[in-house]
């Protein structure tokens, strides 16, 4: 099982890169879209949010109120910590288990973890084969996250200060894509990227 641990910071493209690999056939198994399943309305770990953090961070209709989640925890350090110790060992739990089941039918090739969290979250190590970081300046993270999510840029920055600085990022990657251009030229460094993979994954097979 090789894998590949596709991060990066806010607005640097981290999706997107995501999709292209997914478009590459590619497995690609998203921490995030496993978060947004572990806490869909009705699990256990939504109550386990709600008796940590009060109701007020579960809309009318039960689902997570996930903007007053997070501008509750970007405020408070200790909070964050109690969520991310309540969510993180399921989401690596699920992810292990995807990976696995992809595994099973994978020839030759390789899998893609998307992580966001990487370089906050040691747990996933020791599976991990190439770090591969999705870099651009932070001026296109904050303009492109804004864009994207609807989020001003004070919440941007916010959020952009409580992750893992960009410097460690890039000092601990395997492998960088710069994505300061189009969607167009990010797809084709990803598209490069596989060609060259796939031919170390037949090697090793």
């Amino acid at each position: 099982m090789y894998i590949v641990a596709l991060t990066g910071g806010i607005g640097s493209g981290k999706s997107e890169a995501a999709r292209q690999f997914a478009r590459l056939n590619v497995p690609v198994v998203d921490t995030d879209a496993i978060a947004h399943e572990l806490t869909a309305t009705g699990s256990a770990l939504l109550l386990d949010i709600a008796r940590m953090f009060g109701a007020g961070v579960i809309n009318n209709d039960g689902s997570l109120n996930r903007a007053t989640l997070r501008a509750h925890v970007l405020g408070n350090p200790a909070e964050r910590i109690k969520l991310e110790q309540l969510l993180h060992p399921a989401i690596h739990d699920r992810a292990i288990e995807q990976l696995k089941d992809n595994d099973r039918t994978l020839q030759p090739g390789y899998q893609v973890l998307v992580i966001p969290l990487l370089f906050e979250n040691n747990r996933y190590r020791s599976v991990i084969n190439t770090i591969l970081v999705i870099d651009c300046d932070e001026n296109a993270q904050v303009s492109r996250a804004m864009s994207r999510s609807r989020l001003s840029e004070h919440e941007v920055k916010a959020i952009m200060a409580a992750q893992t600085s960009r410097a460690v990022r890039l000092n601990g990657a395997d492998e960088i894509i710069e994505n300061n251009g189009s969607i167009a030229e990010l797809n084709d460094k990803v598209n490069k990227f596989h060609n060259k993979l796939i031919k170390t994954c037949l090697v090793s097979k």
